[in-house]
């Protein structure tokens, strides 16, 4: 009986520490990054069970008020949108060391996409942006902002 119940803890134990570790793996990429080019930073943050990422930085353009909106969406009544605030990056599920299920818009080009980020090191991460299946992909790296 002694033995049952020791084997009981035991994986009790093992399940509340796996769900910690896996916690703070999920958690890594909290936080600001630099896009691709350095014109802008994008804050990742949990939101429910999924990460998201808003835009908080742009860098300016002469002053141009453009910069600021999402001029070339696909959707016309979405043009006039700042910015500033926008969720580019939603529906990130965290799964064996990856965040996918995700997808990302390009304020740029005005397109959604596919996506899955992966923390290459501490401070860098891989963005994975496709249509439909994988294997038609764009990679870009985002660097975090240093405090």
């Amino acid at each position: 009986m002694k033995t049952r119940q020791f084997t009981s803890i035991v994986i009790l134990l093992v399940l509340l520490v796996s769900q910690s570790v896996s916690a703070q793996s999920k958690s890594k990429i909290i936080g600001i990054w630099y896009n691709s080019d350095k014109t802008a930073q994008i804050e990742i943050m949990e939101n429910a069970d999924e990460m998201i990422g808003k835009l908080v930085w742009i860098q300016r353009e002469d002053g141009d008020p453009a910069v600021f909106t999402d001029l070339v969406n696909a959707d016309t009544s979405l043009r006039n949108r700042p910015l500033m605030g926008l969720t580019i990056l939603k529906g990130l599920k965290f799964k064996n060391g990856i965040w996918s299920e995700g997808e990302i818009y390009d304020p740029e080009s005005g397109l959604s996409y596919n996506c899955e980020l992966q923390l290459k090191k501490k401070d860098i991460l891989e963005i994975r942006g496709f249509l439909g299946d994988t294997w038609v992909s764009r990679t870009v790296e985002w660097n975090r902002v240093k405090k």
